[in-house]
């Protein structure tokens, strides 16, 4: 049999707090559910053991979100938390960034400080492949000289011609309220992804990078900037083509979650 897998109801019941709460404590990066095939939010028992010590230093130690990230880190519920966010424990947007780090011969401080983020951020992602922006993730990837599609091992897939409705291969969860689904794997001259956006969820901030992008809207709705001056909201059925050098930030303005098929040339997101 597989593992025990909880839907937000359940875990919420289990962890005695409310669903709102476990989606507030996933928009702060405490924790980080795995996604059902079409999206939905999966619990594992590592993450309800989390969410009751989470609960436990919120109302025992009142404690803010800041401080409990640490406290878990400190007493080692970081490490656990890496073992339920993906299949086979996948830290692999971690292991990767460690490994660039320790071979540039750069700290955790000189590294955040590089970027513009406090080291702890950087010591969670490393830790936990979780807890950054898109945004952020690129500027660390544009730091290191790769790409955000390399850190999250898409290059290393094992290429299939066919990709069926529902099998997709997700990126790790480095974001809140943002997933990401491999529509082609391997290496390949275009990033074709599908983004799978929760209520509010954005890139939480502007990046750019070399090549071009296409956007087409799938459901829902999202609102694209460009250059910071211009302005574009995208509905059903729309679609937007723009040079990925321009700065570009994006944000889910759906009440429920919005889908894009989103397709980078050359891979360089």
């Amino acid at each position: 049999m597989g593992a025990v897998r909880y839907k937000v109801a359940e875990a919420a019941r289990l962890a005695g707090v409310s669903a709102s709460t476990l989606r507030l404590w996933e928009t702060q990066g405490l924790v980080v559910p795995e996604r059902s095939p079409t999206g939905h939010r999966q619990y594992t028992e590592g993450d309800l053991a989390r969410l009751k010590r989470i609960a436990w230093f919120r109302v025992e130690r009142g404690l803010n979100p800041a401080a409990i990230r640490e406290a878990l880190e400190a007493e080692g519920a970081g490490d656990d938390a890496v073992s339920s966010t993906g299949e086979g424990g996948d830290n692999q947007v971690g292991r990767k960034l460690r490994s660039l780090r320790h071979a540039a011969g750069k700290t955790l401080e000189q590294v955040a400080g590089d970027i513009g983020i406090a080291a702890s951020v950087l010591s969670t992602l490393e830790r936990t492949s979780q807890g950054v922006s898109v945004a952020v993730l690129h500027n660390i990837a544009e730091y290191f000289g790769t790409t955000v599609s390399s850190l999250s091992g898409e290059e290393e897939a094992d290429a299939r011609a066919v990709v069926r409705a529902g099998e997709w291969r997700t990126w790790p969860r480095t974001t809140p309220g943002v997933t990401v689904q491999l529509l082609a794997d391997g290496r390949n001259q275009m990033d074709c992804h599908r983004f799978v956006l929760e209520p509010g969820a954005s890139s939480e901030g502007a990046y750019r990078h070399e090549g071009e992008e296409f956007v087409y809207v799938l459901s829902g709705r999202v609102e694209f900037i460009l250059d910071s001056d211009q302005f574009y909201d995208l509905g059903v059925g729309d679609s937007l083509y723009f040079e990925s050098k321009r700065r570009h930030a994006w944000t889910n303005r759906h009440d429920g979650e919005t889908v894009l098929l989103w397709v980078n040339t050359p891979p360089t997101f």
